[in-house]
């Protein structure tokens, strides 16, 4: 009769809690009723990416992880806070490389540098290259 009544225990504390994660998820997925509010997290989403899929935006992604980040970015906005300061809450929270279009400062600047020097490299290399033809 104990194990009987330890397993119905059990089983009535595990049903809240695959309920509630049911339900968080699919709050996730729902739209805000504002349309000019799921507009802009909808932007947002698409320019923040996933710390698990390391590729991907989270408005695509089926990581729990995105669908928190979704779930996180719609209440932030209906709360009444700008994109901006979403994008700047989740920067601080998973670092410069969450998002798509990071900010100019002294820990991204690798990131805009790099790229411009090695075009500058390469097209003095090719200069020089083609100096160096003409005078043969």
């Amino acid at each position: 009769m104990r194990r009987l009544f330890a397993l119905l225990a059990a089983l009535l504390l595990a049903i809240p809690l695959h309920t509630g994660q049911a339900l968080a998820q699919d709050y996730a997925e729902e739209s805000l009723p504002n349309p000019r509010q799921e507009e802009q997290a909808l932007a947002l989403m698409d320019a923040i990416r996933c710390v698990v899929c390391q590729g991907q935006p989270i408005s695509g992604s089926n990581a729990d992880l995105a669908g928190d980040m979704r779930r996180i970015i719609r209440e932030k906005i209906a709360a009444g806070e700008s994109p901006a300061q979403v994008r700047a809450w989740l920067v601080s929270k998973y670092g410069d490389w969450v998002s798509f279009q990071p900010q100019v400062s002294p820990a991204t600047s690798p990131l805009w540098l790099v790229p411009l020097a090695t075009l500058i490299g390469g097209f003095w290399l090719l200069s020089r290259r083609i100096r160096i033809g003409r005078k043969r």
